[in-house]
């Protein structure tokens, strides 16, 4: 017999995704300092009180809200070489197509992103949901890979610095030199 799903449950989870979805619009539109439980829950469309059941202080929202971000990150980048090296690729190509989109059509979420991330350097609660991408990727490879790793990813951080402070953002032809470099065997 098949375990029954709790519809309360999900119907929570669901909930919680939806205010998580929305506090990170809200810091693109307006920026970690414009994140209250009132902003959030007109965005999410949901009563305030639902914004502080499922999360009881802005600390745990942005945690939350920090956490997804680097969840999704980290799934994202590292499927994308995945796919790519499963087709004989380095994934140079996907992930300098990747970082274009982080840095054009995405550009809002991307600055989102960085901003809850340097949050974390004045907030030390935040900074565990801070390292989290670093984190689940490293825990993705093999232990000799753990430098060229880190490498890797400190390179992907400077370009997306770089890439959000530029006038014009850079195409994935310009990126694509970069990030082979970066992902050269050592």
């Amino acid at each position: 017999m098949k375990p029954q799903r709790d519809g309360r449950r999900a119907r929570g989870e669901k909930r919680r995704q939806e205010i998580i979805d929305a506090t990170l619009r809200v810091i693109e539109r307006d920026g970690v300092a414009g994140v209250t439980h009132r902003t959030v829950a007109a965005e999410a469309g949901v009563p305030t009180t639902s914004t502080t059941y499922h999360f009881e202080t802005l600390d745990d929202l942005l945690i939350a809200t920090l956490i997804s971000c680097a969840r999704d990150m980290a799934t994202e980048v590292y499927w994308t070489i995945d796919r790519a090296r499963s087709r004989g690729s380095r994934g140079a190509t996907e992930v300098a197509t990747l970082l274009a989109e982080a840095l054009g059509p995405r550009r809002g979420r991307t600055m989102a992103e960085y901003e809850l991330y340097l949050l974390a350097a004045r907030r030390p609660e935040l900074r565990p949901a801070a390292r989290r991408w670093l984190d689940v990727l490293t825990t993705m490879v093999r232990p000799d890979d753990l430098v060229a790793l880190r490498v890797f990813l400190a390179g992907i951080d400077g370009l997306l610095i770089q890439g959000l402070i530029d006038d014009e953002p850079p195409t994935a032809e310009e990126l694509r030199p970069t990030v082979e470099y970066l992902l050269k065997p050592r």
